[in-house]
């Protein structure tokens, strides 16, 4: 059984007295990041013009998919990836989806193959991934956590991939294919593996422009992740028909938007060894494409993304930080109702109830202390170490 970790989340701002807390927007309000792999809608989703920067581009992304634009942004083949996220935190509200992220994920409407499984047309499934901003910088620099979807403990899901894409020399003979008029360069852009594989993102008639970002000065684009298994069957047996079947559930762009199986759960976290991780709540959302594959005269398989929103905007958080001097850390976990903190040096920890009321005190030992409230009834405490104060929330419904 994979353990649980109790994220240390570090210390957050008190609203102050006489100022009135905003309405949260339920859509997306930042981009922070934004990169795509090599691809056919690459520099058209969104547009690049000669000059632009990737500051530029981030922009573009924004004004794409902020608020309840829904304009499509394309991540590109395997890895390319966008970075977001919200007017707030996003609550994680225990037994409910948190978050839902638009895509253009559509069930075919016909399929040569009259046993097919229902749920397969264009769905390209992106891995989602989360982050906390423990260091309270506002920018996504902490770790992130996957939130780990149906096929995360798939044998055929391959953990710690790496792709290397290689920029395309301008005056390389294109290599048509004779078989399909529409592919007009099958060694178009190289890519190489940590798996010991290499193949080609290869050009089609359809889309004449750059496939490589043309804002990336770099020779090569690395990315690393996890890839999940091809999900597309050529269902014709002749190249024509190609079916990208969904998976479960967990995965942007994976099934359309009004699915509930579009929605994600932060509780679904884990970290980087696979435990499962209690965010409280998350600042900034990461989406990649997570398949590496060529579907014939379609092209490759892109995760689009075209917006996001909050499920519960107006929801609190059962932990809110004080942030004065970070002498001390102090967390706690609304499962268990364990307080965690971590002190430099020998101090009394006070907890108060919001009318002022003291109701424990212990002294703290250097380093790591770990305290059970289960004795304490539901309701809003304040808990103080030195000049670092808390205010946790504790409720029967966990």
């Amino acid at each position: 059984m994979k353990k649980r970790i109790v994220l240390n989340i570090g210390l957050f701002l008190f609203l102050l007295p006489g100022i009135e807390a905003q309405e949260n927007s339920p859509y997306i309000s930042k981009v922070y990041d934004f990169m795509p792999a090599p691809g056919q809608f690459v520099n058209d989703l969104p547009f690049y013009e000669e000059g632009d920067t990737k500051e530029n581009m981030i922009l573009k992304v924004e004004e794409c998919i902020t608020g309840d634009e829904k304009i499509l942004v394309s991540l590109g083949a395997y890895g390319g990836y966008i970075v977001f996220g919200f007017d707030h935190p996003v609550v994680n509200v225990p037994g409910v989806n948190d978050f839902k992220i638009w895509g253009n994920a559509f069930y075919a409407s016909e399929n040569p193959n009259p046993n097919a499984p229902a749920e397969g047309g264009s769905c390209e499934p992106g891995i989602v991934m989360v982050s906390y901003d423990a260091n309270g910088n506002g920018i996504p620099d902490d770790e992130w956590y996957e939130l780990a979807g149906s096929e995360y403990n798939s044998p055929a899901t391959i953990h710690n991939y790496s792709i290397t894409y290689y920029k395309p020399d301008p005056e390389k003979e294109p290599v048509p294919d004779t078989d399909y008029p529409y592919l007009n360069d099958l060694t178009y852009i190289r890519w190489t593996d940590n798996q010991g594989e290499t193949g080609y993102v290869a050009g089609n008639v359809f889309h004449e422009q750059s496939y490589w970002p043309e804002w990336y000065d770099g020779e090569t684009l690395t990315f690393t992740g996890a890839r999940l298994a091809d999900n597309y069957i050529d269902e014709s047996g002749d190249g024509s028909y190609y079916v990208q079947y969904a998976y479960g559930w967990g995965y942007a762009d994976n099934h359309p938007n009004t699915d509930e199986r579009a929605d994600f759960n932060i509780e679904w976290a884990v970290d980087k060894d696979g435990n499962a991780v209690y965010l409280p709540e998350i600042h900034f959302i990461k989406v990649y494409t997570a398949v590496n594959q060529y579907c014939g005269w379609l092209g490759e398989t892109s995760t689009e993304v075209m917006g996001a929103v909050d499920l519960h905007a107006d929801a609190t958080s059962s932990v809110r930080y004080g942030k004065e001097e970070q002498l001390s850390k102090i967390w706690f976990n609304t499962w268990t109702r364990q307080l965690y903190v971590h002190t430099e040096k020998q101090q009394d920890i006070f907890i108060h109830s919001v009318t002022g009321k003291m109701v424990s005190n212990w002294v703290l030992a250097p380093g790591e202390n770990e305290i059970s409230l289960s004795d304490l009834s539901s309701g809003v405490y304040l808990v103080k170490v030195g000049n670092t104060t808390a205010k946790i929330i504790i409720t029967d419904l966990y």
